[in-house]
This record gives structure tokens, C-alpha cells and sequence, in this order.
């Protein structure tokens, strides 16, 4: 799997995908009695979201294609002293069942995916396949609407002008990304995969394309503020359509 873009990093771990992935953990603890469910992330190498979530007590089988990113994954779990909740699996999407059992993980990520496989559906279907009956999966892609107020605000007009016309989101021939959706055609992918129901269907880091970046170290007040509003405002329809990255958690039937 390629490096993300910069557009698809952004803000990776945005505030309003992290509330619902903790209110899933919640939930999961409340029904089990305590217990901590067990996560499947495909494609997340790096730890970006393994990491956090083993710091919160789940155990985390992580998928990826490229060695280099298994090596951070390593690293980071080290520094955060999590490595024994963490297992590495040399895999790809394509072939999970071979690296992950079917029906095995309580909660399953697939984040920073569907924007860049040849086929999302199935893509969302092995997903749902390696999720527990009652199991969530999350899926965290790119925003067509967002990538295009993004184009407009840089001054970048014929860009913009190609991304809302092209069917598939894209900005032109060089664009690295397979796609950008809309919360529509994401809620349709989950449907069609026969195995899902949406729960939450919302936008993330909102409001991105109007506020500078994070303030100085000092000013962390003012940054959970800023991730309170964006996390509500993410969940407004009209405004989460318009957000860089589009986030989806789906419970398996």
C-alpha cells in the first residue's frame, strides 16, 4: 500500500472519528462484562490508530502490505509500551481471510482504504466478513465535497472544477487517489455489502477548511474546545458532507 497523501493523512485522527471509536469501546465493555474487544486494523501499519487504541487495553492484530510501515507500527508500540497487545500481520485486503479469520474481531478499521483499492465493495465486504456477528467496522475515507471547498479555497479553480465533474471524485490523470465519495455512495457501499447497518455516518475534521492549525502547546484548552465543536459540528449533515474525511461505523448483522 502506497504512502497517504497528504490529503489523506490531514488530520488522520480526527476528533470526531475517536468519539465513536471510544463510545464503541464503551459499549463493547458494557456488554462483556469489562471486557477490552478485539480490534482488526487493515492497512494501518504505522499504529497511527493500533497504537491508541492498545494504550486503551484492546488487543490489536493490524494488517499491512509493507514492511517499512510494520517497522513503525513496532517502534511506536515500544514507546508507548504496548507491544504485547499489538500483533503485526504481513497481509493485504485482498487476501485477509488468510492472515484473518472470518467472524474473529469485535471491532475492525478500515481506514484510509477505499480511496485507493480498485474495488471498494468487496473491499467493504471482506471488512464486514472479518467482523464478529453484533462487531463494528469502521471505515474512514476521503471527502469529495471537502477535497473540492479544499481546491477552491487554494485558488485552485480548474482542479476543483474536474473533481466535482468526474464521477469518481478525481482531480485529473496525475491524482493519486482512486476516488473521494460522498456520504450517499458510502452509506450505499455498506448497504450492498448485505452484512451491514449504519450507525454513524458522519464528517471529520470539519472544520479544517476554516480554522488555522492547532494553537501552541500552551493553548490545549483551547484545542479540546476546538475538537468538541468539530466533532459535533461532523455530525451535522450538512456540514459533515463538507468535510475532508468522511467517516462510517457499521454494525455486522
Amino acid at each position: 500500500m502506497e504512502s497517504p497523501t497528504r490529503e489523506q493523512a490531514g488530520a488522520a485522527r480526527g476528533a470526531a472519528v475517536f468519539r465513536a471509536l471510544d463510545a464503541e469501546i464503551d459499549r463493547f465493555r458494557r456488554e462483556s462484562g469489562g471486557s477490552a474487544p478485539r480490534v482488526l486494523d487493515v492497512g494501518g501499519g504505522s499504529g497511527i490508530w493500533a497504537v491508541p487504541l492498545a494504550s486503551a487495553g484492546c488487543p490489536v492484530a493490524v494488517v499491512d502490505t509493507s514492511p517499512n510501515a510494520l517497522a513503525t507500527l513496532a517502534r511506536r508500540a515500544r514507546e508507548a509500551d504496548v507491544t504485547e497487545r499489538i500483533t503485526p500481520l504481513h497481509g493485504d485486503v485482498d487476501t485477509l481471510a488468510d492472515v484473518a479469520p472470518p467472524d474473529g474481531a469485535d471491532l475492525v478499521l478500515g481506514h484510509g482504504l477505499l480511496e485507493v483499492v480498485d474495488r471498494p465493495g468487496p473491499v467493504l465486504a471482506a471488512l464486514a466478513a472479518a467482523a464478529a456477528p453484533g462487531g463494528a467496522v469502521s471505515v474512514l475515507t476521503v471527502g469529495r465535497y471537502g477535497a473540492f471547498i479544499g481546491r477552491v479555497a487554494g485558488g485552485r479553480l480548474a482542479e476543483a472544477r474536474r473533481l466535482l465533474a468526474d464521477p469518481d471524485g478525481r482531480d485529473g490523470p496525475e491524482d493519486r487517489l482512486q476516488r473521494r465519495f460522498d456520504i450517499a455512495q458510502l452509506r450505499e457501499l455498506a448497504v450492498a455489502t448485505g452484512r451491514l447497518e449504519v450507525e454513524v455516518l458522519q464528517g471529520d475534521g470539519t472544520l479544517e477548511a476554516w480554522l488555522a492549525g492547532p494553537g501552541a502547546e500552551g493553548e490545549q484548552v483551547g484545542r479540546e474546545e476546538q475538537d468538541e465543536l468539530d466533532a459535533l459540528a461532523s455530525a451535522v449533515p450538512a456540514l459533515g458532507e463538507v468535510a475532508p474525511r468522511l467517516h462510517l461505523l457499521a454494525r455486522r448483522s
